[in-house]
């Protein structure tokens, strides 16, 4: 049995994140179950009889998550997010990473929806390519990897709950790992993802993922499992990738992207090491990424 869960707060396309799963020939008996905390997106999951509602009480991901835990049926647990929509196949895709026993965690791969014609459209490009061929040598290495909170599924039983402090596809992949289970990438598995387009909403987004993986610490060893995000191994990538680039202005567009993640990790370090700012768990709505 498979339980797949779709998160979505004040999100009108999640219609169309349900039908992605919907639409597919999924080999195992499943459930679909949306989590929402608002009457708007509810109202959207109403439409779809096939589809459970979890109506979430509002306190954030990770807790909703955690009543979730407790009610789902299946024993693999594939997540998703209302804001993103995944291809024809993906479901089993990660299915077959989970015929190994040792399969603890498998992450899909996120593709943005935006060309590399604008400045924000080619910084996306970049990131997720960057990241896929980063997650593709460590999975060939079998290697530890982290997954992509976009689409990504575990064995329920192992975790009972997540924490609330870092965001949940940072950690539970370390939970798996240190209790001797595999990470898989399902390549195949695709999950298309809309990014944002101007500076603000890039800089608040980034500053926020980045310092969920902060308080890893309070959790895992990380001198054991390294994290595999950080600024280190995000100058090595840029040094390898720099022939990305196909025109000048791409060139220029790189460099620019790699002085905004520079500002954006001196944000992270300053809120995290100077002010104590954590990550919280929060629903929290980037809008033109939308």
């Amino acid at each position: 049995m498979i339980s797949i869960i779709i998160t979505s707060f004040k999100e009108p396309k999640t219609g169309k994140a349900i039908e992605s799963f919907l639409n597919q020939k999924i080999r195992e008996k499943h459930e679909i179950i949306v989590s929402a905390p608002d009457i708007e997106t509810q109202n959207i999951v109403k439409r779809y009889k096939q589809v459970k509602l979890f109506k979430d009480p509002g306190k954030g991901k990770s807790y909703a998550l955690n009543l979730l835990l407790k009610k789902v049926k299946g024993d693999i647990i594939i997540l998703s997010d209302g804001d993103v929509y995944v291809s024809e196949n993906s479901v089993n895709e990660i299915l077959k990473n989970f015929e190994n026993p040792n399969m603890g965690c498998v992450t899909g791969r996120p593709v943005p929806i935006e060309n590399k014609k604008t400045k924000y459209g080619y910084w996306a490009n970049f990131l997720f390519d960057s990241a896929h061929g980063l997650r593709k040598k460590l999975n060939d290495k079998k290697s530890f990897l982290e997954c992509s909170g976009y689409l990504w599924a575990f064995r329920k039983g192992v975790i009972k709950n997540f924490p609330l402090d870092v965001a949940e596809d940072t950690i539970v992949p370390y939970f798996f790992w240190e209790r001797g289970y595999k990470i898989g990438y399902a390549e195949k598995a695709l999950v298309f993802v809309k990014n944002v387009d101007n500076w603000k909403d890039w800089v608040s987004q980034k500053v926020r993922t980045s310092r969920a993986h902060e308080t890893l610490g309070k959790y895992v060893d990380v001198r054991k499992t390294p994290r595999t995000k950080n600024i280190s191994n995000e100058a090595k990538g840029f040094i390898s990738l720099f022939s990305y680039p196909k025109n000048i202005k791409e060139f220029f567009w790189t460099l620019g992207l790699f002085i905004a993640r520079l500002y954006m990790w001196g944000i992270v370090f300053y809120e995290v090491y100077f002010k104590k700012k954590y990550h919280n768990d929060n629903w929290e709505r980037v809008e033109s990424a939308r």
